[in-house]
């Protein structure tokens, strides 16, 4: 039996050109480099701005988009409701229902996705080009008219009961969920992203239409194209895609707010290894320290291979297959976290050990030519993130959401070069002196 059964010929060789183009763009080819790319500000004569980087080598479009909210957005009661409502865009719009719209976007071979996080909504389309006017209309009516019918909230609010159940057995989201819930209480960033049983079967129609209208701008909509389209055709798509939307919203504010230090918690799971999770207040995106902070952190854990941690824990003592640590900017909080995946015997002693590399980073610093090396390798790799169109969107939109500048790709590795030994030592004895918080979770509570 064909595995495409509803596919008609035409359908099945659009997908394989979109395949097909999709490969070619992952292995580079018909791509520029990133410092060789030529971005294009496109403003539609509705005043919709896109950046856009023009690319007919290949016949593919890719747009990505954000509109701001999130999860921080659900209402006391309703948690889950933005990640119901992300799964429920390409289950009917308009005049299409579910099963007549999901029909349309594989018979032209239109991949379209959305997805949540605490501060955002994001989603990208890619199609070919020659079904670039079936993908754009499609992408209209999913973000102007979604139905939420009564039958696909029933069966996505299923499937997203069933993830939570997953997710409940699974040590790192138990463990994920634990930290944000200690590190943020009685703040939108402490509450579980997906929601609980309780919440999610109190969710209705009527909520994801009201969440949606709220939610759903052009205020503060970005926009990423990459591809096969001009800036003159894109400025007329944009108004047909987007021109529908409200121009402004009614976001709850959100507190900024600061993640609590030096608590613990122990969850007892009866699995082979203990996972650990740690963090401290970190800095946001915008913050001046932000590039030196970056640096310090490649050094200390975020440089795979060749940080401290993974030195330590990991090559030296065998104590842990994966060590790490992060900076994780939100909108409304900074944060400094990582992990690690251990035995449980030998718990206490990987904390002690990343607990004793970060006093070290925050009291003595790395040599200068750790420092050196760790510039070279982040400016070196920075290519290797506009090798894909999907990541020059992905890059792109990022850029937009942090206000960071058109020319930012130009400047980035200049700003790095610029990081000497005094930055890095004041932004880790800015960052590292508290006291981490720590989560564990397995058969034993280490540290």
């Amino acid at each position: 039996m064909s595995l495409l059964p509803r596919f008609s010929n035409a359908a099945r060789t659009g997908c394989i050109m979109i395949a097909t183009a999709i490969a070619l763009i992952g292995s580079g080819i018909g791509l520029a480099p990133a410092s060789a790319m030529q971005i294009q500000r496109v403003v539609s004569p509705g005043g919709i701005e896109a950046w856009l980087v023009e690319e007919h080598a290949i016949p593919l479009v890719t747009l990505n988009f954000a509109f701001p909210g999130g999860s921080a957005q659900d209402p006391a009661g309703k948690e889950g409701l933005a990640n119901l409502m992300t799964t429920l865009f390409d289950e009917g719009a308009d005049d299409l229902a579910s099963a007549a719209f999901q029909e349309k976007l594989e018979d032209n071979a239109v991949r379209m996705s959305f997805s949540d996080s605490r501060d955002v909504i994001t989603g990208q389309l890619s199609t070919l080009g020659e079904t670039r006017d079936i993908a754009f209309d499609l992408l209209r009516k999913a973000l102007t008219r979604p139905r939420f019918d009564a039958e696909a909230v029933e069966r996505m609010r299923r499937q997203a009961v069933a993830a939570l159940r997953r997710s409940a057995r699974d040590p790192e989201e138990i463990a994920a969920d634990t930290f944000a819930r200690i590190s943020f209480p009685g703040h939108p960033y402490g509450r579980l992203t997906g929601g609980t049983e309780a919440t999610l079967t109190a969710i209705t129609p009527a909520d994801l239409k009201a969440q949606h209208q709220r939610m759903f701008v052009r205020d503060g909509l970005k926009i990423s194209v990459v591809g096969a389209i001009d800036a003159k055709t894109l400025a007329t798509e944009l108004d047909r895609i987007f021109g529908a939307l409200p121009a402004k919203g009614r976001l709850e504010p959100v507190a900024d707010t600061v993640p609590r230090t030096g608590l613990r918690e122990a969850v007892t799971l009866p699995i082979p290894q203990t996972i650990i999770r740690f963090g401290l207040p970190g800095i946001k995106r915008e913050d001046p320290d932000f590039i030196a902070a970056f640096v310090m952190n490649h050094i200390l854990g975020g440089g795979s291979f060749s940080s401290w941690l993974y030195e330590e824990v990991r090559e030296k003592r065998g104590l842990s297959y994966s060590v790490y640590s992060a900076l994780g900017p939100l909108d409304h909080a900074g944060m400094f976290i990582g992990g690690a995946a251990t035995r449980a015997d030998r718990a206490k002693e990987s904390l002690d050990l990343i607990r004793a590399q970060i006093r070290r980073m925050a009291e003595v610093g790395p040599s200068a030519d750790e420092l050196a090396k760790a510039k070279a390798f982040i400016t070196g790799s920075y290519a290797l993130r506009f090798d894909t169109s999907d990541k020059i969107a992905g890059q792109l939109l990022a850029i937009q959401m942090d206000d960071l500048g058109i020319d930012y790709i130009e400047r980035r590795n200049g700003l790095v070069d610029k990081v000497g030994l005094e930055d890095i030592r004041r932004v880790a004895k800015r960052l590292l002196t508290g006291e981490p918080t720590v989560v564990t979770v397995g058969p034993a509570s280490g540290g």
